[in-house]
Order: C-alpha cells, then structure tokens, then sequence
C-alpha cells in the first residue's frame, strides 16, 4: 500500500512532484507574485485529475477558466471529432491553456484531451472575479500580465501575417 506521504511528493509512477509554487511561478501570470498574493491564488485553484483520452474542454463550448498543468500531458486539436483532426500543440507539466476565457465567454478554439493521465489546476473566472473585488490591487497586477501577454502574442501574430504577406507577393511575382 502506497505512503499518503510518499504520494504527496511522488506521483504512482515514481516520477518526482513539483510543487505547486513552482509550477504556478512558471506561469507568466503568476510570475511576479509575492509569496502572499500566490497563496491567495492558490485558494481558489481547483485540483483536477483527467484519465488518458479524458476531454477538458471541447472545441466551440463556452470557455469558463484556464488550467495550468501539475503532471501528465495535454494535447490540443482543432476538430477533435473527425478525420480532419488536426494536432495543435502537445503540453507538459507546467505549461497551461485556456487562459483567454478569463477575460471573456468566448468559444474555445480547440478541444483539451488528456494524453495520459494527468493533474492539473483550474483557474476559473467567477473565482478569478471576486478575488478582483476583493482585492483589486492583486487583480490589477494579474490583469496587467495578462494584457501584456496579449499584446505580445498580438505582437507575434503581426509579425506572422507580415511574413506570409511578403511570401505571398513575391510569389507572385514569380508568376
């Protein structure tokens, strides 16, 4: 029978635990916090656990929170449910998704599947909300990081569309 204690600190396959603050430190969000302020976050955390070939979310459902990933691995698809399934992105333990439904209800734009079975924190906006009200100086900071990594993925995407512009017009002209 496995030790509640060794439990705590190795997952079943033996493989070493991080520990919450380090996982959440990697998190732009949550990089900069005070040791105080991340405890707040971490009080309104909810710990998941999703079995391999698990969905945490679906493509086109409402979008309710983000999740920051403990242990396991996640990928992401686009049409998840036919033979057009495309494979976005595979993610690891401390890496997270979904973060742009704390801002709005928009639909999600891909499907979350667990890959193997996986532990993973979910951040979810009524909670995210009322820690702004309660304490809106911390959710100021939190707003402002998230902002800015908006601005930088915007930033990126701009970029993007500029180099396929570029390919597109001397392709073109090649013709």
């Amino acid at each position: 029978m496995p030790s509640s204690y060794w439990n705590n600190i190795f997952d079943k396959n033996g493989r070493h635990k991080p520990d919450l603050d380090s996982i959440l430190k990697k998190v732009p969000f949550f990089s900069q916090l005070k040791k105080s302020e991340l405890r707040e976050f971490k009080r309104i955390l909810h710990h998941r656990h999703y079995k391999k070939g698990e969905v945490l979310f679906f493509e086109d459902e409402p979008g309710v929170g983000m999740y920051v990933i403990e242990t396991g691995k996640i990928g992401i698809y686009k049409n998840y449910d036919d033979a057009s399934r495309e494979e976005l992105a595979i993610l690891h333990s401390g890496e997270f998704l979904g973060e742009m439904a704390l801002l709005d209800e928009s639909p999600r734009s891909a499907t979350a599947v667990a890959l193997e079975n996986s532990s993973v924190f979910g951040l979810f906006r009524p909670d995210l909300f009322n820690l702004i009200e309660s304490k809106p100086r911390l959710g100021n900071k939190i707003l402002l990081k998230l902002a800015q990594m908006l601005a930088e993925r915007l930033r990126l995407s701009n970029n993007e569309l500029q180099e396929l512009k570029q390919q597109y017009e001397s392709s073109v002209i090649i013709r």
